[in-house]
């Protein structure tokens, strides 16, 4: 199984076991060898010192040791968790068992980590956009693109857009939000980002209300920020073409249907942002072979397996005649059902 551990106040039973759920369709849409799973602590880690931080993650591994595995139960960082939260469950886990790095995933290089993982979901959303684009006859160099958030997956979105000729116009996050109509200079707002931590008052951008950002005209939408923004309220409002979900849930159920009803174009999460397992997955390969890749054969491998799961999902969508989000689901449903049934589990 795999899946995240997250350390935040609102963590509960339900929401883990949901997350675990989804995990589980996420993995068999990009054919990945994984049931899903979920963990966390309920705790805020901003009020927390990084000894405390280290004392609560070696206990809840000495709870849970004989849960997790390389073979059972792999690991990896969520909200909340980060590298350093790894290699602290990798050390407790490996004073059971002995040293075993393919027992958590997003681990820091130095303790078998894998080169690209940090970039990992944002270029994967771009293999998945490039996907969808090229269905269409369009190109990412010929499309403008919003993004709204611009953390680790909303920045290194934009800055791989970039690279590919695209043209990224609006970008907000947590301070405000900043336009460019000749398209941002990502790679100036990224380092303007580091040293302020935030996009607002980037020269050679004007400051905009981030409240706007899902409106403005743009040929792709990309919500990199937090889950819920896209509803009832705000998605008659929308002015692109196409929707490219990033974060974890941002479309509501009544904004999808309005969104579908004024054919935008909506290339769900449980899709579009599975490129950090995937990479996830290449780590836990690399590391029970005792074989590392360089980072071209981990960028490579991932376009691939983005672009196979989107030819797989384009075929159950066409043949279903049914929206993206539900041909994912039922590509990765179909996938865990017939294993089942190949299993002798079926009924």
């Amino acid at each position: 199984m795999k899946g995240g551990i997250r350390y935040h106040p609102q963590v509960d039973p339900d929401e883990v076991n949901a997350l675990a759920q989804l995990m589980t369709w996420k993995t068999a849409i990009v054919n990945l060898p994984y049931g899903g799973a979920k963990g966390g602590i309920g705790c805020d880690p901003n009020k927390l010192s990084a000894s405390e931080l280290e004392r609560l993650t070696r206990v809840f591994t000495q709870k849970i040791h004989d849960l997790i595995g390389a073979h059972v139960d792999v690991p990896a960082p969520d909200m909340g968790t980060n590298p350093q939260t790894m290699a602290w469950i990798l050390d407790e886990y490996s004073k059971f068992h002995g040293y075993s790095p393919a027992v958590v995933t997003g681990k820091p290089v130095d303790l078998g980590g894998s080169v690209g993982r940090e970039a990992a979901t944002g270029r994967g959303v771009v293999y998945a956009t490039e996907a969808l684009l090229k269905d269409f006859g369009k190109h990412i160099a010929d499309q403008t693109f919003v993004i709204q958030g611009f953390g680790n997956v909303g920045s290194w979105t934009a800055r791989l857009l970039c690279e590919k000729g695209g043209k990224v116009l609006v970008v907000s996050d947590a301070t405000g939000a900043v336009q460019n109509p000749c398209g941002i200079d990502v790679p100036g707002l990224i380092r303007h980002h580091q040293n302020t931590g935030g996009v607002k008052g980037f020269s050679g951008c004007i400051d905009t209300d981030p409240n706007s950002v899902l409106s403005e005209p743009c040929d792709v939408l990309i919500p990199a920020a937090i889950g819920g923004v896209l509803t009832r309220e705000n998605a008659h409002d929308v002015r692109a073409k196409f929707v490219v979900e990033a974060a974890n849930h941002p479309t509501d159920p009544d904004a999808d249907e309005i969104l579908a009803k004024r054919n935008i174009i909506v290339l769900p999460d449980v899709y579009a942002n599975a490129g950090g397992v995937t990479v996830s997955y290449f780590e836990w390969v690399q590391n029970i072979q005792g074989f590392m890749w360089e980072k071209h054969k981990v960028s490579t491998t991932l376009e691939t397996y983005m672009t196979n799961a989107y030819k797989d999902l384009k075929e159950v969508c066409k043949s279903k005649n049914c929206s993206y989000r539900m041909g994912a689901f039922c590509l990765g449903i179909d996938r865990v059902a017939r294993a089942t049934v190949l299993r002798g589990w079926g009924a």
